[in-house]
């Protein structure tokens, strides 16, 4: 297996949350060869456990010595065990490894991710530093970062693995929980979604185009959120309560996923459209977040938008350091002109970094202004 970023401790137990097919599974049987693995996707298994939760504290207290850890895979399947492994991390030595591609059920649970007892990670699709060589932008931006989706070579399996995982997220991680009423509109959230990835949401006009009222896709959307499919990018302000008043963009977690839902897998993305540039800097973001947090480094990521219109692509609020303003850019020569953004707020931002992340070839400082190929500057700032 590709040696992934994220390194997990070996003497404490955790949480790792990640949509499915991030490759959770593969990372922490890797990590952990000789631990007892309680498969949860299996229904026999989630079957037995849910009925009664006591039969982990049975199973675990027969354990041999040797072994000092326990995976429980997809542990929101049954979120009554927490309870019992919180108890088991208290009476016993077991280390206990819970995955997750869904916090929802988890969430407001008994153990309320039990209590601090265990630590908390996030794994994502691949990032372009754990595939190296074999890595290509033009695939990931048509097919995402999905490990599933990399492995394929031929594009119309990328193609028929990215629609099957959607109707898989509706069926398993959606209906089958019981978190909505009615599939139908939900379904039409999804491509209305992801159509509008990367703007500012106005929750109105979606309610109207899905037919539903504006308290349904707040509540939709915060499924995407608790089931990991997506995050929201708030607006950059200097006060807390001003940011909260903002309204977000919000983004789905892999580029491949995103055109699954919004139906434009069968059209190649061109070099030079506003379709490029939208996912170009969709991908960028993307990197920049799951790096940082891969780092653990407290980074606060969001956008910045005047009144006048004037935009900045990504925030980064970094502790003891300067903010960093990110301007993304598909365009293959960057030149002053692109930079007019960027050169309006450095007069008012004298205590920020201002930088561009480019399709350029080239390292260019550009009136003060650092532009960086693009794989330079995530690996300068984030790597």
């Amino acid at each position: 297996m590709l040696n992934r970023l994220l390194q997990l401790p070996k003497n404490k137990s955790l949480f790792l949350f990640g949509p499915r097919n991030t490759g959770k599974s593969t990372l922490i049987r890797h990590t952990f060869p000789k631990a007892y693995v309680i498969d949860l996707l299996d229904i026999e298994v989630e079957t037995k456990f849910a009925r009664n939760p006591k039969e982990l504290n049975y199973l675990v207290e027969a354990l041999d010595k040797n072994v000092t850890h326990v995976i429980i895979d997809e542990v929101q399947k049954v979120p009554k065990l927490l309870d019992a492994v919180h108890h088991l991390i208290e009476s016993t030595t077991k280390h206990f490894i819970l995955t997750g591609s869904s916090a929802r059920k988890i969430k407001g649970g008994a153990s309320n991710l039990l209590a601090g007892r265990a630590f908390v990670y996030h794994l994502y699709p691949f990032s372009f530093i754990e595939i190296e060589k074999d890595f290509c932008l033009d695939k990931s931006l048509n097919f995402g970062m999905l490990p599933s989706t990399y492995n394929y070579k031929e594009s119309q399996d990328c193609i028929s693995f990215l629609r099957a995982y959607a109707h898989t997220y509706l069926k398993e991680e959606i209906w089958a929980e019981h978190f909505i009423k009615k599939l139908d509109p939900f379904r039409k959230f999804l491509e209305v979604a992801a159509q509008m990835n990367g703007k500012i949401v106005n929750f109105h006009r979606i309610a109207l185009d899905v037919g539903v009222d504006d308290k349904t896709i707040k509540q939709y959307f915060s499924i995407l959120e608790d089931t990991l499919l997506g995050f929201f990018l708030e607006g950059f302000q200097h006060s807390v309560r001003k940011r909260l008043l903002s309204k977000p963009k919000f983004y789905f977690f892999d580029t491949g996923v995103k055109r699954s839902l919004s139906r434009g897998l069968s059209l190649p993305i061109q070099k030079g459209t506003y379709q490029y540039g939208e996912i170009f800097e969709h991908f960028i973001i993307l990197e920049c977040i799951k790096l940082s947090s891969y780092r653990q480094d407290d980074y606060r990521f969001s956008y910045y938008m005047t009144k006048d219109g004037v935009e900045i692509d990504l925030v980064v609020e970094r502790p003891g350091q300067k903010t960093l303003f990110i301007e993304i850019k598909s365009k293959d020569s960057v030149q002053d002109y692109d930079l007019k953004e960027l050169r309006l707020l450095k007069a008012d931002f004298a205590d920020g970094e201002f930088v561009c992340i480019s399709n350029d070839p080239y390292k260019k400082n550009i009136d003060g202004i650092m532009v960086f190929p693009w794989m330079e500057g995530i690996k300068e700032f984030f790597s």
